[in-house]
């Protein structure tokens, strides 16, 4: 018994060993108070809990330990500012101007020190090629083209090495982000396909927490070519079988992936493959399959429940009578959008006269934008304006606008269309 008792207290000693807390502070004149903290998984951001502000001060308790990107989101005033945890409190304050982050000011050493990495970062990819174009036009000798010189010696220097003792997960993004996705590493130092296996299949738990897989998958089937997409996704799962929790992330990321780029043979292939799985499924991939049979022909689509609707009375979605339903996912900053909603609206009389309903849902952010873009369309229109923080691109599996959902009077999914083109000769008037 003694044993036991003992073993307890070093668990529970660790426990609170292992708490951290992520504090956020901003100006009295912010107007938000809800505040919404998530942990990365992939590519996929997972909710942790949500605070109230007290005195412009949130403060989040995480209970165990955590190494890799954070994030916290205000829903109200849809402000979102990224982080890292080394498993260390965390202080940020943030300057704010009309209810938006102006700047960010990282009070805890490992934040302030990532953040001025990233800077670093980005210069020496973004910067450096357009200043080493301009140095050919002014000679050494100037004051201006001195300066230059010494700007990309500056940014052409090595960065400073990051102790992986002090600073594990800084050393394990930078370090890997180096070598497998910067666009200024060696090309003689090319990574194959292999090494790439390699790192994913040995990588520690940081993998999936440092924002690297889904970019280093998709380089991955880059480096593959299009003429051999299922030899390579193949090989890499069945290096790190997909009955284990990292091979069901893959798995997860590669569905959403050949989602996002509609390669729809591949997407159904693994799909199929996910369904078909005889293990325990992991919660990542349980929502990629959730998400997918929301959105499968002949699927009841998931029930809305309106914001703050335009052009209507009705409560959802489900509320909306027709013998048809058009439901598009679109926002006033998508350039698809602006080509293709006025063809729509162009035919939208002869729609309604079919008692054919358009519902638009909006990833706007925006609502000055959103605002004056509706007035045009006398569909209905609502939004949450939290763009891709909005309820339904999860539920509804959307990758990119304008997406279109065509559906019956009992709200079953008849049709997906690829493009307005598609959904009005479905309707026979085009």
């Amino acid at each position: 018994m003694k044993k036991i008792y003992t073993l307890s207290a070093v668990l529970a000693a660790f426990m609170m060993q292992a708490q951290f807390k992520v504090t956020i502070q901003t100006p009295a004149d912010f107007k938000d108070q809800d505040a919404i903290l998530y942990t990365l998984n992939g590519s996929r951001d997972i909710i942790v809990t949500q605070e109230k502000g007290r005195n412009n001060v949130w403060t989040f308790k995480y209970p165990s330990h955590y190494m890799g990107m954070m994030k916290v989101y205000f829903p109200g005033t849809n402000n979102t500012i990224n982080f890292i945890s080394e498993n260390k409190d965390i202080n940020v304050k943030l300057d704010i101007q009309n209810n938006k982050i102006k700047d960010v000011l990282y009070l805890d050493e490992a934040n302030e020190l990532m953040s001025k990495q990233q800077e670093g970062s980005q210069k020496k990819e973004l910067i450096l090629p357009a200043l080493t174009q301009i140095k050919e036009y002014y000679k050494d000798n100037t004051d201006f083209g001195k300066a230059l010189k010494t700007e990309i010696d500056r940014l052409s220097g090595k960065s400073a090495v990051i102790d992986a003792t002090s600073h594990p997960f800084i050393s394990y993004y930078n370090t890997n982000y180096s070598k497998f996705l910067s666009n200024t590493a060696d090309p003689s130092k090319k990574v194959n396909q292999d090494e790439i296996i390699n790192f994913i299949d040995k990588s520690n738990d940081m993998l999936e927490s440092s924002s690297l897989l889904r970019p280093l998958l998709v380089a991955y089937l880059n480096s593959g070519g299009n003429t051999n997409v299922t030899g390579s996704v193949d090989k890499l799962l069945d290096r790190l079988k997909v009955e284990t929790p990292r091979g069901q992330t893959v798995l997860s990321e590669l569905i959403d992936i050949f989602d996002a780029y509609q390669m729809d043979e591949f997407k159904n292939k693994y799909l199929s493959l996910a369904k078909n799985l005889k293990c325990t499924i992991t919660d990542r991939l349980a929502s990629t399959l959730k998400s997918n049979a929301n959105v499968e022909m002949g699927a009841a689509f998931p029930n809305y429940k309106f914001q703050s609707p335009a052009n209507t009375t009705a409560k959802s979605l489900y509320d909306v009578k027709a013998d048809k339903k058009v439901i598009v996912f679109w926002s006033s900053t998508c350039s698809h959008c602006e080509s293709e909603l006025p063809k729509l609206l162009d035919k939208y009389n002869e729609l309604k006269g079919k008692n054919i309903q358009v519902i638009a849902l909006s990833l706007d952010v925006d609502k000055n934008s959103y605002t004056k873009k509706i007035a045009a369309f006398p569909w209905i229109n609502d939004s949450e304006l939290r763009g891709w923080n909005s309820s339904y691109v999860d539920t509804y599996n959307v990758h990119a606008t304008p997406t279109y959902f065509i559906l019956d009077a009992n709200n079953k999914i008849i049709n997906k269309p690829e493009h307005v083109g598609d959904v009005l000769e479905y309707f026979k008037v085009k």
